[in-house]
């Protein structure tokens, strides 16, 4: 897979829930690598932005599989771990309000309220269960992705068009007019 495989808004297959994966195959792994793959090229090509997870959806593939980078503060770091059906099984800590972008829409970042903690169960590579608890911006992270299994994206939860922004070429964030600002919470899915 390649950069060019990574689907934008408004494709309906991001507004679509993804479905369980039965038992892990040849074809999940060759799935995730090429969604790591696509990842690590769509970054390459943005100097300001950071590649950090990628559900199987965001490829065109309705498959619950997600891969998140094992460490975000090194850009040198392309290692991802790969979790298969994930869910959150519970969440902790307060709901905290950030900046998010996705891959699949393009250079628009929103201002999202998150919990601080969850607990996630997965399966890994080789089919066996995954329990793990996030905190901080990877608990972010893993609930931006478990979203996208949903047919759910970032601007979904962005209830105030005033908290979209446009990431700028110099790396800045500006606000977003409000034309495209009405335009991006218009896109929200009805499908979930």
């Amino acid at each position: 897979m390649t950069a060019k495989d990574i689907i934008t808004l408004p494709d309906e297959r991001l507004r679509t829930k993804s479905r369980r994966i039965g038992a892990v195959s040849a074809e999940a792994q060759a799935i995730a690598e090429g969604m790591i793959e696509a990842t690590l090229e769509w970054e390459a090509g943005r100097e300001h932005e950071f590649g950090a997870a990628l559900a199987a959806v965001q490829v065109g593939l309705l498959e619950r599989i997600i891969v998140v980078r094992h460490d975000f503060d090194n850009k040198a770091d392309k290692s991802f771990g790969v979790f298969i059906n994930p869910e959150i099984v519970k969440t902790d800590g307060e709901l905290e309000e950030d900046l998010e972008g996705c891959l699949s829409v393009k250079d628009i970042y929103g201002s999202v309220k998150r919990y601080t903690k969850v607990k996630i169960k997965a399966i890994n590579l080789e089919g066996k269960p995954v329990r793990l608890t996030a905190t901080g911006f990877l608990a972010r992270v893993f609930q931006h992705e478990i979203d996208h299994t949903n047919g759910i994206v970032f601007v979904d939860r962005v209830n105030d068009p005033h908290n979209l922004y446009r990431l700028e070429a110099d790396g800045k964030f500006s606000p977003l007019p409000p034309p495209e600002a009405a335009k991006a919470i218009a896109s929200r899915g009805e499908t979930h």
